[in-house]
């Protein structure tokens, strides 16, 4: 009977999918939930879950609902059921983006019969009407899609998640099959009691994803021209580029574009009808990127996403596991890179004050294992399965930037026997950094409130550096002698293994986690004292800058700023397109003075025959910043300044900020009718005559030199007004 029923579920499978054979634990999956029982499904990104409910609600009797959190893939997963069949009606879904009408049709057809799956999310399941109409309909099985949205130690926490099986109960019963593509054990367990589905049978495929290449790289200033070079390097190839806000999306998506790559942007924010079009054009390769925000889940069954780009630090490695298993879902090759800043981890910190402590706890502590995963040297397929509690036994995975490039290993079992000892001490009741201010002797107020600074071992690790300590706790925690309580915030404790290492310790060898260098983000790329500026070439753009400035009559600063000609001393520009992504430097000033600047850095490079990192150029998108645009509007219309600051919300001193930076880039601005209301003009004239014949434009030295009868915001005033005229 039993090889029966095999060979009839390889047959339903040919005659709806055109499959000969299933994948890893799919028949065992299917024939488990056809025989009535609940199921417990943890598959990879890719590694074939729908069809676990897809194929019984085909062969079963009645209609499978499957309550699924994303619009975008229920609509993908209709279509895709509606081309198994000729009945369009097989497949439908109930959600937010119907009208009165569709959800008519929707539920006739599901009343004679022709649909055999109905996709709900999680919020229109528990509407009142919706539950009353499905009391009526006979149900084959429950499936609970992205079951990890049930549990708050899930990346994605949904309220109508938690209320699933009391729901399900009032409908009526039928099996349960719960699916997941990322959960720790953790995870697992807190779904499983959720749903009252302990008892179900468990079936856990490896997540493992060969194919998948992992990289970490450190977040600079040149994180854009990066991904600009990683794609044209990458051509015509799909990929998907995740970053954490909405304003990220739109900004990155128009320089893309004005790169000649075919990008769009993706989040919730957006029309819903420029959204489906965007990913339909997605899925259709009409355009090759999607830039999109991790918050809205980009439910996209594309099995040939070739690369996705972490424009930001996940929140959490559940997070990252499930955005990085978009790619390659065809078993083909799949990029997965991010970039990385301990800036932004202080910055996601940041966002959870004023949640729940609980909360904020939980939050922290899926943040510090996405740190441990970036910042460690350790092959990071290890770490990430470690995460998932699977164990990957190979030394090197041959598919990721720490495996290719790996770093000397150093002898570590003297102080992995610190660290135990430590943690002992303290009676396993500590997260790592307390633990680590413990080996540094480090008298907190925390260490002191336990008395802590009294213990034999306070101070036993002051030798080596705290990267040293982090990288022995993970690594140990990889190797199984130590343990993190994930349900305790993080506790260490020691294992068996740790026990049995003390008693009789024997080589432990690790190596050093990855060195990220901070950088100012926002800072523009200057030079000043680094060894990237050329100083030849520095110094030849100063002597030019200085005969114009003769010539012309003006101060040297009025051309060209210091920090602009230390860019230039880097990057090289050599045409007035790529002069304008200088800091410093609009259309206006390059235009004016930009021809000269550019011949001499062309000779230049020719003459030493210099390869200029700018050969890839990024072109910029205009500024179009709100706030930029609405000030020049003001000042056109003569608004008082003060007016215009506190419309904006802003202090004066930040308006001014502002204003210098457009008059600076080479905009001009007439805020002539402003001065004469609050300045008399000789009092103006002394100002204005100092910048002429100052050599700086320094506020400090101009107060100097002016004496106290003039104010700082009057210097400065004075000095937009001669900026705008003279240089521009």
């Amino acid at each position: 009977m039993a090889e029966e029923q095999k060979n009839n579920l390889t047959a339903q499978l040919k005659k709806y999918f055109g499959f000969d054979t299933f994948k890893g634990n799919q028949e065992a999956i299917i024939e488990n939930l056809l025989a009535g029982n609940d199921t417990f499904v943890l598959m990879p990104t890719g590694g074939g879950k729908s069809l676990c409910y897809q194929l019984p609600a085909l062969i079963m009797e009645g209609t499978g609902i499957v309550i699924s959190p994303l619009i975008a893939l229920m609509k993908n997963q209709v279509d895709a059921m509606r081309t198994f069949s000729e009945e369009e009606g097989i497949a439908h879904f109930i959600n937010s983006s119907l009208n009165k009408g569709a959800i008519e049709q929707v539920k006739a057809d599901i009343l004679s019969g022709k649909t055999k799956l109905l996709y709900v999310a999680p919020e229109s399941l528990t509407k009142e009407e919706n539950v009353e109409f499905l009391k009526t309909v006979k149900i084959s099985f429950y499936a609970v899609d992205e079951a990890h949205c049930i549990s708050e130690w899930g990346h994605d926490f949904r309220p109508e998640y938690r209320r699933i099986r009391p729901i399900i109960n009032e409908i009526g019963r039928a099996p349960l099959i719960a699916l997941t593509a990322t959960a720790t054990p953790k995870v697992q367990h807190d779904i499983q009691k959720n749903l009252n589905m302990v008892d179900a049978k468990v079936f856990k495929s490896s997540f493992n994803r060969p194919n998948l290449y992992y990289e970490v790289r450190a977040k600079t200033n040149n994180i854009d021209k990066d991904i600009i070079k990683f794609i044209k390097n990458n051509p015509d190839k799909s990929g998907i580029i995740y970053c954490l806000s909405r304003k990220k999306v739109e900004e990155l998506a128009e320089i893309l574009q004005a790169n000649n790559i075919s990008a769009r942007p993706y989040h919730a924010g957006i029309d819903s009808k420029i959204r489906t079009q965007n990913q339909d054009d997605f899925l259709m390769e009409k355009i090759n990127v999607i830039v999109a925000t991790i918050a809205f889940g980009m439910g996209i069954d594309k099995p040939d996403v070739r690369f996705v780009i972490h424009y930001d630090i996940p929140k959490s490695l559940e997070g990252y596991y499930q955005e990085t298993g978009r790619a390659g879902r065809d078993g083909g090759e799949g990029q997965c890179v991010t970039f990385y800043s301990n800036k932004d981890l202080q910055k996601l910190e940041k966002f959870m004050q004023g949640k729940p402590i609980a909360e904020q706890e939980i939050g922290k502590q899926l943040l510090l294992e996405t740190a441990a995963y970036a910042e460690s040297s350790v092959c990071r397929r290890k770490t990430l399965l470690h995460y998932f509690g699977e164990e990957y036994t190979e030394d090197n995975c041959g598919n990721c930037d720490n495996c290719l490039n790996p770093k000397k290993q150093v002898e570590a079992q003297e102080l992995l026997c610190t660290a135990i000892e430590v943690i002992l001490a303290v009676k396993e009741n500590f997260k790592t950094d307390y633990i680590i201010d413990i080996l540094q002797g480090r008298e907190t107020s925390e260490v002191q409130a336990h008395l802590h600074e009294d213990l034999d071992v306070f101070g036993s690790g002051m030798g080596e550096e705290d990267k040293i300590w982090n990288a022995v706790i993970r690594q140990a925690l990889i190797a199984g002698y130590l343990y993190k309580e994930v349900e305790n915030y993080g506790l260490l404790k020691v294992t068996p293994g740790g026990h049995a290492f003390l008693k009789k310790p024997h080589s432990f060898k690790i190596t050093e986690d990855n060195e990220f260098d901070e950088q100012e983000e926002d800072a523009p790329a200057r030079g000043g004292g680094t060894c990237a500026v050329d100083p030849a070439l520095y110094a030849m753009l100063k002597d030019l800058r200085k005969k114009l400035s003769k010539k012309l009559e003006v101060p040297p600063y009025v051309i060209f700023q210091d920090p602009s000609l230390e860019a230039m001393a880097t990057i090289y520009p050599v045409t007035l397109d790529e002069l304008q992504n200088i800091p410093g430097v609009g259309a206006g000033k390059a235009k004016r003075y930009g021809e000269e600047f550019c011949k001499l850095i062309k000779r230049h490079c020719e003459e030493n025959e210099i390869e200029r990192p700018e050969d890839l150029r990024v072109r910029t998108v205009a500024n179009k910043s709100k706030l930029k645009v609405s000030i020049i509007q003001s000042v056109d219309r003569k608004v008082a300044l003060d007016d215009i600051a506190s419309s904006k919300g802003i202090e004066f001193g930040e308006l001014l900020d502002e204003i210098e930076a457009i008059v600076y880039s080479g905009t001009k601005l007439n805020i002539d009718y402003f001065i004469d209301d609050i300045m008399d003009e000789d009092h103006m004239l002394d100002i204005y005559d100092y910048f002429k014949e100052s050599t700086t434009d320094n506020i400090d030295d101009a107060l100097d030199e002016l004496g106290e009868e003039f104010t700082e915001e009057e210097v400065r005033l004075v000095r937009i007004k001669f900026i705008s005229e003279m240089a521009n």
